[in-house]
């Protein structure tokens, strides 16, 4: 079975993050969820696992990685940072958390529809393409039945 391994990269403060990348987490294991139900008939496998930084690695949290390569890397996104009231909170001085652009809207969390595309980009499969058609009948090849 082929594996593709997602790591997601985030704020860690005693256990607790920001709720952007609350957010991107949320949004990261409902994604492998579905991405996994979608690819297991093909072989593939999803599997993510998280990386925590602390107050000096905020530049790189909340980025999310397939196999190794970030999302800005695989798809037509661009980085950006803005005020961050939650870590603002969290670490108790001014914080500048990274946002992406994505299709044309800016994000604070990382959206399902960008992991699940980057998935597909890395895998080298079109999403798009229709599943084959499955046979409607019941199954008793006659051609009077359903």
């Amino acid at each position: 079975m082929n594996t593709l391994k997602i790591e997601w990269r985030h704020l860690d403060v005693a256990g607790e993050t920001c709720n952007r990348c609350y957010d991107t987490g949320e949004n990261l294991n409902q994604e492998v969820k579905r991405l996994n139900r979608a690819l297991q008939q093909q072989g593939i496998q999803v599997e993510w696992f998280e990386t925590k930084l602390d107050d000096t690695q905020i530049p790189q949290s909340n980025a999310i990685l397939f196999n190794g390569v970030p999302l800005e890397d695989i798809l037509n996104v661009t980085v950006s940072k803005n005020y961050c009231g939650s870590c603002t909170d969290l670490l108790g001085t001014d914080t500048y958390c990274r946002t992406i652009t994505f299709e044309g809207e800016e994000y604070e969390d990382i959206p399902a529809k960008a992991i699940r595309q980057a998935a597909y980009k890395v895998l080298g499969i079109d999403e798009t393409k229709p599943a084959p058609a499955q046979n409607s009948g019941c199954g008793c090849n006659s051609s009077k039945c359903c």
